[in-house]
């Protein structure tokens, strides 16, 4: 049987001096980052969840949202490149940790940028977002990569956001969500749900209806709870601070066989 594994980075002691592109900077506490991370990973294992851990990457203040560094469908791992120059290194590791688990490993080479968070996977159709940290050579590469394993693979474009993950995801169902101010092109989703808060356009599929949402889009787990979802809060407020949310602190394995 498939065995569901997530992938994790503890924090680096830099985490607070991690970039912020669309919003304004704020004061990070990283001790209670510690432990909303510690929180988060707990999360996870409750809800049947197998939490890997990757090598730290300590000199990486970015490196908590390992999301970004690799891309998995199927068994095969896509190593990104960031559009961000100064995250490159934090794939060192990953690499490693998915090789371990089985997987065949691809990468994204130059001129190509990628960053994981662009990319959305609603069962075989993989949405990438084009923006500022993902290319249109990376976006070529990731389809030669995913194309011949099956995968249709549609490039969206990213404005408003740090990534498409910040914008938009998906409920089981395969109904994306999103906080429309945020979203560039609703209408390139067959199906589109606003909800109302930004912070609620981020949700972790953690088996059946139970789905993984920050605590601070309290109205948007009301609404996702009258259709019948089952709404798990975490608090992440100081990952949010970075632009983080509860996609990019985990690379969720579904499809691996143990």
């Amino acid at each position: 049987m498939p065995s569901k594994k997530a992938l994790m980075r503890r924090p680096s002691p830099l985490l607070a001096e991690g970039l912020v592109t669309h919003v304004e900077r704020e004061k990070v506490d990283v001790e209670l980052a510690l432990d909303q991370w510690e929180a988060y990973a707990e999360t996870l294992r409750a809800h049947g969840w197998e939490t890997v851990e990757v090598e730290p990457a300590d000199d990486c203040p970015d490196s908590v949202f390992v999301e970004d560094t690799v891309v998995m469908y199927r068994n095969v791992a896509l190593i990104a490149r960031s559009g961000a120059e100064s995250r490159r290194d934090e794939t060192e590791g990953v690499e490693e940790a998915v090789a371990r688990l089985g997987c065949s490993v691809n990468w994204i080479w130059e001129p190509g940028t990628l960053d994981g968070g662009d990319v959305l996977k609603i069962g075989d159709t993989i949405y990438v977002g084009r923006g500022g940290r993902t290319n249109a050579a990376g976006v070529q590469q990731l389809r030669a990569a995913f194309e011949p394993l099956g995968a249709r693979v549609i490039a969206v474009p990213v404005s408003k956001v740090l990534h498409l993950k910040s914008a938009v995801t998906a409920l089981p169902d395969g109904t994306v969500i999103g906080h429309i101010p945020k979203v560039d092109r609703p209408s390139l989703f067959p199906s589109f749900l606003a909800v109302p808060e930004e912070a609620g356009a981020h949700v972790v599929l953690l088996g059946g209806p139970k789905l993984l949402i920050a605590a601070s889009a309290p109205q948007t787990a009301d609404l996702l709870a009258d259709l019948g979802h089952e709404p798990v809060p975490v608090d992440i407020s100081e990952f949010e601070k970075l632009e983080g949310c509860v996609t990019c602190l985990s690379v969720r394995l579904r499809e691996l066989y143990a």
